[in-house]
């Protein structure tokens, strides 16, 4: 980053942190110091995260938060939690909620458990920050075998009577019911009795901030919207993408997160559909000029559409990493497409090499059934199923392998259309890559 960059960032965190951190001059200018010193070393060395971050206001909560928390819009902060953090776990904490806005973690849940769905979160993201050299605060969860898995990866491995909890608080998303199945109790307020006798409930939860002395702390927000969510999860996918370009453009994006966040701002559409619609597209797009017949009278030529046969090449990988219930999910889909797109499909099954008892012609009008049985379960060589291709009378119109995309690709690009049908975060060197989802 250069020196104009630099005073830049430095500029832009003293304009955002004084006003947002909601601190008078009374007793928290330490606290307002920190955070503004936490973020702008965060822009300087870690713009990614820093870009993230400064897109998170930072406001003093009341006693209902225990250390930090976000709903997406804002970072909160118990003041003695950060008093009692260095300036290294104070960018830590930033870091931790900014990526939970960053990955969408608010708007992923689905019908999750809403307790073992933050704690999924909580493990997806702090390997992360661990891998980027930030510190670990005292009882932030890290369990080793969780290194580069997504939250629903994590998810399934979380047993409903797992004892800890994640540091923060996610406030973005009440959930529906705790595991005992009634309301989680509201964290018990010292100052319960005055806020009584001013005219409110204990829990600080009123629309309006909380006077404290001659501090003013913010009450706990309430849980996003549908509307609110939708509209967050557009807006923090496209702070994500800019983020990561001017990391990137900064030679400071790598490792773990770098494959992350190109997993996660790969096209999220349909594999059905984009597939249908390729193949289709193909079996359309070939022209003839073939002279009209005399007795329309009609003396130019012009091109029209000729349907015909497409061919196509289907390939499983079979290394073990995609389970025999998937491949008959995507068999069963090839059939249907290929009917439509009138297309003659040979399909080939491969690990290292390919089965030996393939490959399996179909014509357009049959349809597509594995074999019984497909070996394999070694490891993953893409080869040869394009040396196969490479040895035919004619190349196919279209290519597509059914992958984890963890194996050896050929160092050429084929002259035809490839298509990887991606199961997992893996990139792809040449072709199209569709995601699984």
């Amino acid at each position: 980053m250069s020196d104009n960059q630099t005073d830049k960032a430095l500029d832009e965190s003293r304009k955002e942190s004084p006003g947002d951190v909601g601190l008078t001059d009374t007793g928290l200018t330490d606290i307002e110091t920190r955070i503004s010193a936490a973020r702008t070393r965060l822009i300087i060395e870690k713009p990614f995260l820093g870009a993230l971050v400064l897109r998170l206001p930072a406001v003093q909560a009341g006693t209902w938060c225990r250390t930090t928390a976000t709903d997406a819009r804002k970072i909160y902060f118990n003041a003695d939690y950060i008093r009692a953090l260095d300036l290294d776990e104070t960018q830590f904490v930033l870091a931790h909620e900014a990526l939970h806005c960053g990955l969408s973690h608010f708007a992923r849940r689905g019908n999750r458990d809403k307790r073992r769905w933050d704690i999924a979160c909580d493990l997806a993201i702090n390997p992360l920050l661990v891998s980027e050299g930030f510190k670990l605060p005292s009882g932030a969860l890290l369990l080793d075998g969780f290194e580069g898995m997504t939250a629903e990866e994590i998810y399934p491995a979380i047993d409903e009577h797992f004892e800890d909890e994640p540091l923060d608080q996610h406030i973005y998303d009440a959930g529906e019911q705790t595991q005992s199945g009634t309301p989680p109790e509201p964290v018990p307020d010292q100052d319960a009795g005055r806020q009584r006798e001013a005219g409110n409930e204990p829990g600080e939860t009123s629309g309006s901030p909380q006077q404290h002395g001659t501090e003013t702390r913010s009450p706990q927000p309430p849980p996003l919207t549908t509307p609110e969510e939708a509209s967050l999860k557009i807006q923090w996918q496209q702070r994500l993408a800019g983020a990561a370009q001017q990391a990137m453009q900064a030679g400071k994006l790598g490792g773990q997160l770098a494959r992350l966040v190109d997993y996660l701002l790969q096209p999220q559409l349909p594999w059905r559909s984009l597939l249908a619609h390729y193949m289709t597209a193909i079996a359309r797009d070939d022209y003839t000029y073939t002279r009209p017949s005399s007795r329309r009278g009609e003396p130019a030529i012009y091109p029209s559409l000729r349907s015909g046969q497409v061919n196509v090449v289907v390939a499983l990988d079979t290394s073990g990493s995609i389970s025999d219930e998937e491949m008959r999910q995507f068999a069963s889909e090839i059939s249907a497409i290929k009917s439509q797109a009138r297309a003659r499909v040979v399909l080939h099954a491969c690990d290292t090499q390919l089965a030996a008892a393939g490959p399996w012609p179909f014509e357009p009008w049959e349809p597509l059934e594995l074999p019984t049985t497909l070996s394999g379960g070694g490891g993953t060589d893409f080869g040869p199923v394009f040396q196969w291709v490479d040895r035919q009378d004619t190349p196919p119109d279209l290519l597509v392998y059914f992958t984890d995309a963890e194996g050896a690709f050929p160092e050429h690009t084929p002259i035809y259309p490839v298509i990887w049908l991606v199961k997992g975060k893996a990139s792809v060197p040449w072709g199209q890559r569709v995601q699984l989802n």
